[in-house]
């Protein structure tokens, strides 16, 4: 266990109803870590990624975002939702607003920052991750789908915009639910790249993926969750290499055997 981790769970359980779908969770993530949460459908990595930052509220057990109590309301909670960065996988722009306003509202709402200070650092993340040219375009723009009269449908840009937006907010970690998820396969490699390269700038990151390449380059440690449950945490090697359980390797031996 990390002396002073970054984020630490201890048997935390949450329910749907009956369905118990966190189980006795027990996890710590370090400073500078990058944890890649993989495992079937159903089996609570969203579920987990989502009580980190409080979107889903726990029955029981402790959540400790660098070392504190998760806060329940007010400005405690918008200040902790700042520090704990994420990105969905529908990545939630604002339609309304501008790609370069919706990287820099949170700054001006949450930080405080003046919006020309906001504006010239969102500027700068959205060059970084190759859409500054869009910044004054909308969501539905980006995705090519407004001229053609349907409903927009998430791009490489989105994506470009929503992982620009969290850093912004200059957060102690990210949390990455599933980012590729909505993407055409073209577009994933993209996407995956900047968040490489936020990870090889020693930005602490948990993701949700079932992106087994991006496991493997930029993750310090895989945790294989089914059923609610962890049943592995091991380093991309150990767990790719050498899973311990059954059900890990009926897992791997599904979406490895192409």
């Amino acid at each position: 266990m990390a002396v002073d981790p970054l984020i630490e769970l201890r048997d935390v359980n949450k329910y749907f109803g009956d369905l118990h779908v966190l189980q006795g969770i027990g996890l710590t993530v370090d400073r500078g870590e990058v944890v890649v949460v993989i495992g079937p459908s159903g089996s609570g990595k969203s579920t987990l990624c989502r009580a980190i930052n409080r979107l889903e509220t726990v029955r029981s057990g402790t959540i400790l975002p660098d070392g504190r109590p998760l806060p329940h309301e007010g400005k405690a909670l918008a200040r902790l939702r700042a520090d704990v960065g994420m990105v969905f996988q529908s990545f939630n722009l604002f339609a309304h607003e501008t790609v370069l306003q919706n990287v820099s509202l949170g700054q001006v709402k949450v930080r405080g920052r003046e919006k020309e200070d906001a504006d010239r650092r969102s500027r700068a993340l959205l060059d970084r991750v190759g859409v500054a040219g869009q910044a004054d375009e909308y969501p539905a723009q980006l995705s090519g789908g407004q001229q053609l009269g349907v409903p927009p449908r998430p791009s490489r840009h989105w994506g470009s915009v929503a992982i620009a937006r969290a850093p912004a907010m200059e957060p102690k970690v990210m949390l990455f639910d599933e980012p590729t998820s909505a993407l055409d396969p073209e577009m994933i490699n993209e996407v995956l790249e900047v968040m490489r390269q936020l990870a090889g700038e020693g930005m602490p990151m948990i993701v949700v993926t079932h992106e087994t390449g991006f496991a493997r380059s930029a993750a310090n440690r895989v945790v294989f969750m089914a059923d609610g449950r962890i049943v592995e945490d091991r380093t991309p090697d150990g767990f790719f290499g050498d899973p311990r359980s059954d059900r890990a390797k009926d897992f791997l031996s599904k979406i490895l055997k192409h």
